[in-house]
């Protein structure tokens, strides 16, 4: 299952690139959680249920006339994918180039919780791993 988890992750990155909001929103599960925000960032969270989590991506997309975010490597952890990217945006106001990690939890097939951190290694320490332990599926 594992595989698919990264497959789904995949699609999310792929839907949010070409702006197809309504294909990411179906790779959410109703109960999507972000529990874990970027310490210091102005939305706090959490963020509770799909629609909450919409709000919240529809809202940040709009700071920028263009943006992508792009996976750097994204690392299969059974019900896990720890996912390195960078997001890109231009437009009203500074480019944006943040470097940051999420790791995501699926259930049935979608995207179930959220968790950032600003630091890879950071993130696989909250998993209990380094980065010796991490494989990568880029």
């Amino acid at each position: 299952m594992s595989q698919e988890n990264v497959d789904v992750v995949r699609a999310a990155y792929e839907a949010w690139n070409v702006r197809d909001m309504d294909a990411f929103r179906e790779l959410h599960d109703p109960d999507t959680i972000i529990v874990r925000g970027l310490q210091g960032w102005p939305e706090a969270g959490p963020f509770v249920g799909r629609e909450a989590v919409m709000r919240l991506f529809e809202g940040l997309r709009e700071t920028w006339d263009e943006d992508t975010m792009e996976p750097i490597s994204l690392i299969d952890i059974g019900d896990r994918v720890v996912a390195r990217q960078v997001w890109h945006g231009v437009g009203r106001g500074p480019d944006l180039n943040m470097d940051q990690t999420v790791v995501f939890t699926l259930r049935n097939g979608k995207i179930f919780l959220y968790e950032y951190f600003w630091q890879y290694a950071e993130a696989l320490e909250a998993l209990g791993l380094s980065e010796q332990d991490a494989h990568v599926d880029s």
